[in-house]
C-alpha cells in the first residue's frame, strides 16, 4: 500500500557517537538521498556537539549519552521519545541493544533492529559489568536475541551474524563511500581513525611507532584520529605524543577524518583476539583499502582474509608492537609496495564493499518493511 507523502524513518542511538560512520554517514544519508524525511535521536550533548539545525529532510532531537554504568537516564529518555514519536514514522530503526529492552511493551511493531556487533561477545570487554555477572549475562543475551528475532525485523552488518540466528535476515555490511580518486600510499605516516580503547590495540599501536620511528631514524611517524574511551589509551597516545612519534587530532568529522587516510604509508588495525571482534570485518580495514593505502592488522579472521586476497597489506600477531613496527619499516623501504598494495586493496574495496552499492539495498529493504509495518499504512 502506497505511504502518505516520503517515507519517514526514525533512527535512535544511545551509545553511538552521533557522526557514527554507518549511522549518519551512510544509512541516514542514503535515507536522505532517496527522499525519505529522517528524525534522528542521538547524545549529541553527550558527545560534546550542538545539536544540528532543523532542515526539511532532517530533524535531530538530543538524547542523554548511554555510558559505562549510566545508561538508566538514556534508556528512559528513549523510551518516551519513541512513545511519542513512532506513531508518526513509518520505521523505526534502532542502532543499540538496549533500546530493544527500553521500547519493550510500546506496540511498536514497524521497529528494526540494526545488528552492528555481536553483543554477547562485547561483555567480554565490558569493565563496567562484574567479571562473574558476564558469562551468565552473555547466555542470557544469546536467549533474548531469539525472541527478539521473533518479533522485530533485523539488519544484519556481517554475514557472520546470520549463524546467530535461525531466520534469514537482510544483510547490510559495513560498506564504505569509495573516493572518485586518492594520492598514492607512501610517504612515512601511519594512520588510524577510530575509537581508542586497550581492546582494539591502542597501547600496542603507540609502542610500534615508537620502534617504526626510531628504527626510521625519526622518519615515521602515527596520525591518530579518534577519541579515547578508556584511561589506559589516554595515556598511552599522550605519552606518544610527548615523545614526539604521534599526532593525535582527537575526534573530527567524517569527512576530515577520511580525508587523513589519504597519501599514508599504512593504516593500524590492531584489534585483540575477543569473541565481539571474531565474526565482523573491522571497518577500518576497508576504509584504508578503500582510500588506496595498504592495511597492518591482526588476524582476525574477516580482516585477514581480505588482506591475503587482495595482497593489501600486512598480517601481524595479536599484541605485538615489533612485528606491526617491522611491517611499517619494510613498507616505507619499499614505497612502490606501498602503494601496489593500496591499489589493489582499493579495486577489491570498490568491487565488493562500495556503499554506492549497498546503500541502494538498505534503502529498498526499509521501504519493504515500511510497506508492510508502517503505522502510516
Amino acid at each position: 500500500m502506497a505511504l502518505p507523502g516520503p517515507h519517514r524513518a526514525l533512527v535512535v542511538t544511545v551509545v553511538h557517537h552521533p557522526q557514527d560512520s554507518r549511522i549518519r554517514h551512510r544509512e541516514i544519508a542514503a535515507l536522505l538521498e532517496a527522499g525519505w524525511q529522517v528524525t534522528y535521536l542521538a547524545p549529541f550533548v553527550g558527545h560534546d556537539l550542538p545539536v544540528p539545525q532543523a532542515t526539511p529532510a532532517l530533524t535531530c532531537v538530543d538524547l542523554p549519552r548511554a555510558a559505562g554504568r549510566t545508561r538508566l537516564a538514556a534508556a528512559r529518555a528513549a523510551r518516551a521519545a519513541v512513545r511519542r514519536l513512532a506513531p508518526e514514522h513509518d520505521i523505526v530503526l534502532v542502532h543499540d541493544p538496549e533500546l530493544l529492552a527500553a521500547t519493550a511493551g510500546l506496540g511498536v511493531d514497524h521497529l528494526v533492529w540494526d545488528v552492528h556487533e555481536d553483543p554477547a561477545g562485547a561483555l567480554a570487554v565490558k569493565d563496567w559489568l562484574p567479571a562473574p555477572l558476564r558469562r551468565p549475562v552473555a547466555a542470557g543475551w544469546r536467549r533474548a536475541e531469539r525472541l527478539v528475532e521473533r518479533h522485530r525485523p533485523l539488519l544484519l552488518a556481517e554475514h557472520a551474524y546470520a549463524d546467530r540466528f535461525s531466520g534469514r535476515h537482510a544483510v547490510v555490511p559495513n560498506a564504505v563511500v569509495v573516493p572518485a580518486t586518492v594520492p598514492p600510499a607512501g610517504g612515512a605516516r601511519l594512520v588510524h581513525v577510530g575509537n581508542l580503547t586497550t581492546a582494539r590495540g591502542s597501547e600496542v599501536m603507540v609502542e610500534a611507532a615508537r620502534l617504526a620511528h626510531a628504527g626510521s631514524d625519526g622518519a615515521i611517524t602515527l596520525e591518530v584520529v579518534g577519541p579515547a574511551r578508556d584511561e589506559a589509551s589516554r595515556a598511552a597516545m599522550e605519552r606518544g605524543v610527548a615523545a614526539g612519534h604521534v599526532l593525535w587530532r582527537g575526534f573530527l568529522p567524517a569527512a576530515e577524518a577520511m580525508a587523513t587516510i589519504d597519501g599514508a604509508l599504512a593504516g593500524l588495525s590492531l584489534l585483540r583476539d575477543l569473541p565481539n571482534y571474531r565474526g565482523s570485518m573491522p571497518t577500518k580495514v576497508v576504509e584504508y583499502l578503500a582510500h588506496g593505502v595498504p592495511a597492518i592488522t591482526t588476524p582476525l579472521p574477516l580482516a585477514e582474509e581480505i588482506i591475503v586476497e587482495a595482497n593489501a597489506g600486512a598480517i601481524v600477531p595479536f599484541d605485538d608492537a615489533e612485528a606491526t613496527a617491522a611491517s611499517a619499516l619494510r613498507l616505507w623501504r619499499d614505497p612502490a609496495e606501498a602503494a601496489a598494495m593500496g591499489l589493489r586493496g582499493r579495486d577489491l574495496v570498490r568491487g565488493r564493499y562500495d556503499w554506492a552499492k549497498g546503500g541502494a539495498a538498505f534503502v529498498a529493504e526499509l521501504t519493504r518493511i515500511a510497506g508492510e509495518r508502517s503505522p502510516r499504512r
